[in-house]
């Protein structure tokens, strides 16, 4: 069996897909798998796929499931992965030549028990390093206290223990397709640091029909994801109370957009909640400016935010 499952998934992005692969077959460690999970493309996608199984240069499992959204994508991929370590590379990503081998020789250099897996640096194409490089003297930390105590911005690429990310699924909301994927990520940190490694195991670039680019209208077509997520952050012991007030302002124009009054009773601090009403009731509105135009009740919601 492969030490590491390179994960992908994909929607409608057969024009793009041939980066990850072709960044792949470059690759001068052959110790992993590709598994492409396809979350209802239109485009051509498995026919292309196809092709590149037949070339048997990589070896790669292709799974064809209903649209679900990324979340759902990475359900699927964790059920579906059986190698010790798992990391993702979106369909419009790809890595460096010896990303694999840097990831299985770190791993073996410092495997443990004690922590989830490690992390690393995404780059842009030119090379230079998205945000900022971890601190020389932190040799591990949570993904929450690298942005909110050390002050690490930008992207990172994460490199998790596989039988850990299988806990934890993300859970499905009849007719949205969006939730944030680092609820996973930080419940598993209530029990598990991230090793560091300034070491670039991505390259990345943000495209226009990616979720970087469509937050505002990926929050009006989600907000019960949204909802259960920002919730989610505040049942965690984790935060300030600034962070924690700024998600019961988000979990507040969450319910709001969904409709959902009762939501605002079931909440871990009623008098957060409180607080946090008038200015959540203000971002309700300003959303609703914004995607007004753009916001069609009736329309798809398979628009798959992948940056």
């Amino acid at each position: 069996m492969k030490t590491l499952t390179v994960f992908t998934p994909t929607y409608n992005r057969a024009y793009c897909l041939h980066q990850v692969y072709e960044s792949l077959q470059r690759q001068t460690c052959k110790d992993f798998e590709w598994l492409i999970i396809d979350d209802g493309s239109s485009d051509g996608t498995e026919a292309l796929v196809a092709g590149w199984i037949a070339q048997q240069d990589v070896s790669i499992t292709y799974v064809f499931q209903n649209n679900q959204g990324m979340h759902g994508a990475h359900n699927t991929a964790y059920e579906r992965m059986e190698t010790e370590l798992n990391v993702c590379i979106d369909s419009d990503d790809y890595m460096p030549d010896d990303a694999v081998n840097q990831i299985i020789t770190y791993w073996n250099e410092n495997r443990s028990d004690k922590v989830c897996g490690f992390v690393g640096l995404d780059a842009y194409s030119d090379g230079s390093i998205v945000g900022s490089k971890f601190p020389e003297d932190l040799t591990s930390s949570t993904l929450f206290d690298l942005y909110h105590k050390y002050g690490i911005t930008g992207d990172k690429k994460l490199v998790y223990r596989t039988s850990l990310t299988k806990r934890y699924p993300y859970p499905l909301f009849d007719g949205e397709r969006y939730v944030g994927l680092d609820y996973k990520y930080h419940l598993i940190n209530q029990d598990y640091e991230l090793l560091l490694l300034n070491k670039v195991l991505c390259h990345v670039e943000y495209l226009p029909d990616g979720s970087s680019r469509n937050m505002l209208m990926q929050y009006r077509k989600n907000p019960k994801g949204f909802a259960f997520y920002r919730k989610s952050l505040l049942e965690l012991p984790i935060g300030s109370k600034l962070f924690k007030f700024r998600q019961a302002i988000h979990y507040v124009s969450s319910c709001l957009l969904s409709r959902n009054i009762h939501g605002l009773q079931n909440v871990p601090s009623k008098a957060l909640t409180i607080a946090a009403f008038l200015p959540g009731l203000l971002l309700f509105g300003y959303i609703t400016m914004k995607t007004r135009k753009a916001f069609s009740p009736k329309g798809t919601t398979n628009d798959y935010p992948l940056a």
